[in-house]
């Protein structure tokens, strides 16, 4: 039903999980039927079905080959090693997490500076722990790297005037700061795997972090992101 709610891993990889299991299950009594062996005394290793404590072995490409030609297999059991499998989770998933922010605002009245302010240690080891899932091979730490405050500029006629690179700051290298993560992972009971979303957990807690370090540091909580240096410069002086 498209991409939303972070749920990719907590529901469609709880779904995917199941249809494996499903397909290892088959594999394994096709696998104990060619091997002449019980079907509890299958493992899988490096690709391979074997039979424990034996060298007898047959690899996952043979036995996709011996379920789809089906000209050997066990009594009653139809071809293929094709599964479904549906996931309906029994809850919502609950990512929490911490941020600090440390920032400088430069004062200066100055017409070509405005306003700047520089960030500062953002994000310390101990001040930006994520607990969003469980540790593993699906987890991409690059999407809890903190969001950039962006702005989309519109004219009075509705249209977008921010549109490319020509009209729009790329944000270098001395515009961002330095920061690290860490991360409390807590197994959610709703699914499986423990997993559960963050796909706006930096941008969504980071934001605020900033914001309110700004608001604080110039004693003017009537902000709006983004935190330009024109905005801020007005909300000190306005």
């Amino acid at each position: 039903m498209g991409t939303y709610g972070s749920r990719s891993i907590a529901v469609g990889g709880t779904a995917i999980i199941k249809a494996m299991e499903k397909v290892e299950a088959k594999a394994k009594k096709i696998a104990s039927h060619l091997l002449e062996a019980s079907e509890g005394d299958i493992v899988i290793e490096n690709g391979e079905f074997k039979v424990t404590g034996t060298d007898k072995s047959i690899a996952l490409p043979m036995l996709a080959l011996a379920a789809y030609t089906a000209h050997n297999l066990p009594d009653g059991m139809e071809p293929g090693l094709k599964e479904t499998a549906f996931y309906d989770p029994t809850n919502f998933t609950f990512p929490a997490g911490a941020y600090i922010c440390e920032l400088e605002v430069d004062f200066r009245h100055r017409q070509d500076l405005l306003c700047q302010f520089r960030r500062r240690r953002r994000f310390r080891p101990a001040d930006q722990p994520d607990d969003c899932r469980r540790p593993g091979p699906w987890r991409p730490r690059a999407r809890h790297r903190p969001g950039v405050l962006e702005g989309a500029v519109y004219d009075a006629n509705g249209q977008l005037v921010t549109a490319s690179f020509m009209d729009y700051t790329m944000p270098r290298a001395d515009d961002l700061p330095s920061f690290k993560l860490n991360h409390t992972p807590t197994l959610c009971p709703g699914n499986p795997l423990g997993v559960k979303g963050c796909g706006e957990a930096g941008a969504i807690g980071a934001s605020a972090a900033v914001i309110n370090a700004i608001t604080d540091a110039i004693g003017n909580n009537r902000l709006e992101m983004p935190a330009t240096p024109d905005r801020v410069w007005h909300a000190i002086h306005g």
